[in-house]
């Protein structure tokens, strides 16, 4: 194991302390996570047990914004999003997409896909690729890593929630989410309610089906938010149906990809 990997190694015991201000924060990645593994192949959860070894889909989901810590692994910042202008139509979105060489959220899922189904990867990178693989997925669920260069996905556009600061991104990482007060494996029992029919054809759809969603869904939040705002329950009421339907669409995506690659 060189050198990096045995850092990284060290750093997982920031797994088990409360952290907030990443993407979906530690407890939306999980609550993706818990939700994916209920939907995987026996196969799939034997290959991927054999890389994760005692610790779960939920869990590692956070590895890659704990490791944030360490400067080694700065090079990751830029896979966990992918931004848009505003203003983009589908075809924009898709024909950007098809052409996208730029290291971001979307070309970062499609080759780790690829490497992931390598059989001959070295142990070390599989276990650092299906730890970046499981989160990066959930990361294109939150809308704001769609979002727009010029604020940062919504990190320039400040705003109160109930009363206290915040930006527009935070809230949507895992404000909204806190606020419902459940744990990560009882929030995933609350929303984890799908049909076969629903999860064939949300596991039927493309990475840049996902994006496209994505986006349309950060337009609509922008739309109706203005730096200064003083958010609180009404925005609460407004947009938790929206948060619960990306976060188990993201659990239910990421359990396809998997089958996908190990089933």
């Amino acid at each position: 194991m060189n050198k990096q990997f045995k850092k990284a190694a060290l750093l997982a015991f920031f797994f088990y302390l409360p952290v907030s201000g990443f993407s979906w924060g530690a407890l939306g990645h999980r609550i993706v996570g818990q939700i994916a593994d209920t939907y995987l192949s026996r196969q799939a959860k034997r290959e991927i047990q054999k890389i994760l070894g005692t610790e779960s889909i939920a869990i590692t989901s956070t590895w890659p914004d704990f490791i944030k810590a360490d400067s080694s692994f700065a090079y990751l910042n830029t896979w966990h999003y992918i931004n848009f202008r505003s203003g983009m139509s589908e075809s924009d979105i898709k024909n950007y997409l098809a052409a996208d060489t730029a290291t971001d959220a979307y070309t970062k899922i499609n080759w780790l896909t690829e490497q992931l189904k390598n059989k001959s990867l070295d142990q070390d990178k599989q276990l650092m690729y299906l730890r970046l693989l499981i989160h990066i997925v959930g990361d294109v669920h939150q809308p704001l890593h769609t979002g727009r260069p010029d604020d940062r996905g919504g990190n320039g556009i400040r705003l109160s929630w109930f009363n206290n600061p915040y930006n527009l991104h935070q809230v949507w990482d895992d404000r909204l989410i806190d606020l419902q007060d459940l744990s990560y494996t009882e929030y995933a029992a609350v929303i984890n309610h799908t049909s076969k029919e629903q999860r064939k054809q949300w596991q039927s759809e493309p990475v840049s089906e996902w994006i496209w969603h994505s986006y349309q869904l950060a337009e609509n939040i922008y739309a109706n938010v203005k730096p200064d705002d003083k958010l609180g329950y009404p925005y609460n009421y407004k947009y938790i149906s929206v948060v619960n339907q990306q976060l188990l669409k993201g659990g239910v995506h990421l359990a396809g990809l998997l089958n996908e690659i190990f089933g």
